[in-house]
């Protein structure tokens, strides 16, 4: 196809690479488009979205064209950086497009075109539509590139190339012939003209410069033996999401990618969860980086300072912003025509329970790191305890934001046992004052309620809500986050229920949606990613360390072909939700880290324990 040419199909999901500068995201797909980009922020509308509607969406393709049909498409990444360098191989010439953004504040896209061997033609579409394309642009050529304006806005955005280029109405051409070894560059610049001058020197600067930028951050990182490249790219991708101004971490850099195709599950991931965040947070402690978790419990201490009692709401927008109103954009077919494509996300509203754990897992994670918090963040601390002491009994909407009635879930009831047992940790190691009677006994209250209430000794497991019958893979966090021994019967009946229950070879669906637990929305989702690499751990922690290794290796054959992962998969291996996720990785890292203890005997681990294959003559698999 030549680059003249709208698509008529949106390229796969799993055909992407992004790039990122901690403030937003660009998705790069395996042809050489861009067709996925928000601008200024990760959270802003976009300017290229063609991924959610070739036609209507926009793109900013640069590729090589001409060449016979057999030409290859291929992407890599330039070792332990968030570069990613496109390939066009083909008999007649190969040629290649590196894309980064500069983390300079910048906000720029360099695009760096070059023929690798015999000459090679590159072609350049340019069809931006902005404000998620209901803004018509208007292009202007100006010296060296054009410019981009749209109705509404004052804002304008620069692109600079040596190419010649055709304004067609809404959409610019260019064309550029290179003999083996030449380059040139597209450069797209918000909101300036060009300072510093947009040239091949800055082009060559601003690369070796954001190389040397990851080069650092991935040396300062500690990483295990086994599984390295997968585990760094894991970070490098959950870094993409963090934000450098606000210390906020994104659960996703996309919306409206569906979990099931043509279904109503279309969620906008482009803000901050506490859930997620604090996952991430964990992940990334693991790995020795601690400037992230501080930055974030920063941030979500502004939040529980300036609202109410209980302190915190379960998302926020990347700037700390309360309200994320949700709508649809009726314009936008949808990826292979799935609808309603949705931004801003009504759960920012839904009350869930579960939060407080994670919170507090964040905080005492940082304070393992820094120390003791301040007294004024430990008052304020201290005063969600207390208020959850009062109220962990409210039914909520679950980790999982059911759409359906209020419940009481296990994964809330064990998640505010994860905050009062944190809390209790904190004032205990850093020598806090904490009305500590009132948090054990409210704790252990918890505690009993989950052995008591949550089990079902029909079944032989820990079940999803108080009363019910049906599991959810959100107990393979039990022995996680500490609540259980592996090794506790209770817990490898549970095991074995998930197997029987969720588990399809290396997959494992979150829960199964029957008329008892119905979260409210039509339609059969995925296996969830982050759900199989918890089942991956939970299998490791219990003493089953060589079946847990070779479902991990399993589940590397459903990355693409760079290592990244969406939210969800289909049997058949296709990436769904959205992309890239979070939550996939951060669990990624977590599995692979005790996978590489478990086989490397690593006896500092305080958690440790002889890990061998269990006896069990009823056998889990």
């Amino acid at each position: 196809m030549s680059s003249k040419q709208a698509p008529e199909i949106p390229n796969r999901i799993a055909d992407h690479g992004v790039i990122g500068d901690m403030r937003t995201l660009a998705l790069v797909a395996i042809d050489g488009t861009i067709d996925f980009f928000c601008h200024p922020n990760i959270d802003s509308p976009t300017l290229f979205a063609g991924l959610l509607d070739p036609k209507n969406g926009g793109f900013f393709r640069l590729a090589a064209s001409g060449g016979t049909q057999e030409r290859k498409h291929r992407q890599m990444y330039l070792p332990d950086t968030n570069i990613l360098i496109t390939r066009f191989l083909d008999n007649d010439g190969i040629g290649e497009v590196c894309d980064f953004m500069p983390v300079d504040g910048s906000g720029r896209i360099v695009r760096r075109a070059k023929a690798i061997m015999g000459a090679v033609t590159f072609e350049l579409t340019i069809a931006p539509r902005p404000d998620y394309g209901r803004r018509p642009p208007v292009i202007q050529a100006i010296e060296g590139g054009f410019t981009v304006g749209w109705e509404g806005s004052n804002e304008i955005v620069y692109f600079y190339t040596e190419m010649p280029l055709e304004i067609d109405g809404e959409t610019v051409h260019g064309t550029a012939r290179l003999a083996e070894g030449e380059t040139c560059h597209v450069v797209f610049c918000p909101g300036r003209k060009d300072q510093p001058t947009v040239d091949d020197r800055y082009v060559a600067k601003a690369s070796s410069r954001t190389r040397d930028y990851w080069h650092e951050w991935v040396q300062s990182g500690t990483y295990p033996t086994f599984w390295r490249d997968l585990v760094v790219r894991s970070a490098l991708t959950l870094k993409l999401l963090t934000s450098s101004e606000y210390g906020s971490i994104a659960a996703a850099a996309t919306f409206g990618l569906p979990e099931v195709i043509g279904g109503e599950r279309n969620w906008d991931y482009r803000f901050t969860w506490v859930r997620d965040a604090a996952f991430t947070l964990y992940s990334l402690s693991r790995l020795g980086y601690y400037d992230e978790a501080e930055a974030f419990v920063h941030f979500l201490m502004v939040r529980a300072v300036e609202t109410g009692e209980s302190g915190l709401q379960i998302m926020y927008g990347m700037d700390g912003s309360e309200n994320l109103p949700e709508s649809d954009l009726d314009h936008l077919e949808g990826y292979f025509g799935s609808q309603p494509v949705r931004v801003g996300n009504e759960a920012y509203s839904q009350r869930q329970m579960d939060i407080y754990g994670e919170f507090m897992d964040a905080v005492y994670i940082a304070s393992k790191a820094r120390g003791k918090p301040a007294y004024s963040v430990w008052k304020k601390l201290s005063g969600i305890l207390d208020w959850l002491c009062d109220n962990w009994q409210l039914p909520d909407k679950g980790i999982w934001e059911s759409r359906g009635e209020p419940r009481e879930y296990l994964s809330s009831r064990l998640m505010c046992w994860v905050a009062l047992d944190r809390g209790l940790r904190i004032a205990r190691d850093q020598s806090m004052p904490a009305d500590i009677i009132r948090w054990r006994d409210q704790r252990d209250r918890i505690q009993q309620s989950i052995l008591e209430e949550f089990w079902d000794p029909d079944i032989g497991a820990f079940t999803q809500f108080k009363g019910s019958k049906g599991l959810d893979a959100v107990v393979l966090l039990m022995p996680l986050v500490k609540f259980i021994n592996p090794r506790d019967p209770m817990w490898t009946s549970t095991l074995k229920a998930v197997k029987r229950h969720l588990v399809h070879d290396c997959l494992v669906k979150r829960y199964i949606n029957t008329e008892e637990n119905h979260d409210g929305l039509e339609g059969e989702e995925g296996a969830f990613t982050i759900c199989s690499f918890w089942y991956v751990e939970a299998l490791a922690r219990t003493g089953y360390v060589a079946e847990a290794r070779l479902l991990f290796e399993k589940l590397h054959t459903y990355a693409n072909h760079l290592g990244l992962y969406s939210e969800e998969l289909s049997s058949a291996g296709d990436h769904l939700g959205n992309f890239p996720q979070g939550l996939t990785h951060l669990s990624l890292i977590s599995a692979a880290i005790w996978l590489d203890r478990a086989l490397n005997g690593d006896r500092q681990d305080p958690n440790h324990f002889e890990f061998q294959m269990l006896e069990d003559p009823d056998g889990i698999f």
